[in-house]
């Protein structure tokens, strides 16, 4: 009987530890400005998102955006995926996010922060 509840106390610490050890993904540390500066890229341009069919101002897009890399952290290991999990199409209909700046044409999200973070980068190196 101790045998069994010696096994079964092993499995249960082992199981606990292995849930609190476990290894998070995110942007590298070199890497989490960029990210801080596309977010706030988003907040305060005077741009239009559009998800869905609705258009936002940057700031509704900025919390959005913030919401889904929190829930998608795990699995980002670049800007650049930060990007593609957090601000390029809706999980619910597959659509790409479109961006609204003046009287241009529309642009995908992905393309528009792609080009920004080319920029931070050029200013940056």
């Amino acid at each position: 009987m101790t045998k069994t509840i010696a096994i079964y106390t092993f499995i249960l610490i082992s199981s606990i530890f292995l849930q609190f050890s476990k290894s998070y993904a995110d942007v590298p540390p070199e890497q989490k400005p960029e990210v801080e500066h596309l977010l706030e890229f988003v907040e305060t341009t005077d741009c239009e998102f559009e998800r869905n069919g609705k258009k936002y101002d940057g700031e509704r897009a900025s919390k959005h955006i913030k919401r889904k890399y929190k829930h998608y952290r795990d699995e980002i290991s670049s800007t650049e995926e930060f990007i593609e999990y957090s601000a390029t199409f809706s999980t619910r209909s597959g659509k790409s996010y479109l961006v609204y700046c003046a009287e241009n044409a529309p642009v995908e999200s992905s393309v528009w922060l792609l080009e920004e973070l080319a920029q931070f980068r050029d200013q940056n190196s």
